[in-house]
């Protein structure tokens, strides 16, 4: 699925904070905008299960100047296991205006077991602009025994005034580990009863466990 939400938040004649353009496609919607502090509250909904292989969502938000955006999400979004191996790819921009305010305040990402996923943020905040950006990674279906076993997370944050300043982790949790283990006659050799061969084993069961224990893919040759 590719999906879009564009949308510009300027003052109307009487001061206050309105939306003057929106574009979106699903799995994007839009709630009704709603005043709070003198800010616009849009909550940006996902009516879908959650977020799958191949889909392709970009979101692009632009606050004028004098204006206030409060950007938020009613619920967690759920990455959904990969099954082969392509990526849900989420590409956001945001920007704020001089005497401008936004806050981008989403809840929760859920990557479930076996997810690949790449999003991709950059910020562009003009001089005297008040900005905002929260977000917060859950390790995955923890009742169902799920801690950190997505696929692979490259989660990039790029803040911008006139050069890159900010990145936030890539990380890859599904590994294949391969263990050789020398068995030739030199590996008999070791003092006090303890061979090489001893050390390998118990180093190699070592790693094989770790390996094992959060999911990963084990051969032993």
């Amino acid at each position: 699925m590719k999906g879009h939400l564009h949308l510009t938040c300027a003052c109307d004649g009487a001061g206050r904070s309105a939306l003057r353009e929106q574009s979106f496609r699903a799995p994007f919607h839009l709630s009704k905008p709603h005043e709070d502090a003198g800010a616009l509250v849009v909550n940006v909904v996902n009516p879908t299960a959650g977020i799958f292989e191949g889909d392709e969502l970009e979101l692009e938000a632009t606050v004028e100047a004098g204006a206030r955006l409060v950007l938020t999400t009613p619920s967690a979004n759920r990455i959904y296991q990969s099954r082969s191996g392509r990526p849900a790819v989420v590409r956001q921009t945001v920007r704020a205006a001089a005497r401008s305010l936004v806050e981008f305040l989403p809840e929760p990402l859920i990557p479930h077991a076996g997810s690949v996923y790449e999003q991709h943020t950059e910020l562009h905040a003009a001089a005297g602009a008040e900005m905002l950006f929260f977000e917060w990674l859950s390790p995955g279906r923890v009742a169902g025994g799920e801690v950190f076993q997505y696929r692979r997370l490259d989660w990039r944050t790029w803040g911008r005034t006139d050069r890159f300043y900010i990145k936030e982790f890539e990380a890859d949790t599904n590994l294949r580990l391969a263990l050789i283990v020398d068995a030739s006659g030199s590996m008999g050799y070791g003092p006090d009863g303890a061979t090489r061969l001893d050390y390998c084993r118990k180093l190699g069961g070592t790693l094989g466990w770790l390996a094992a224990h959060q999911g990963d893919v084990l051969h032993v040759i």
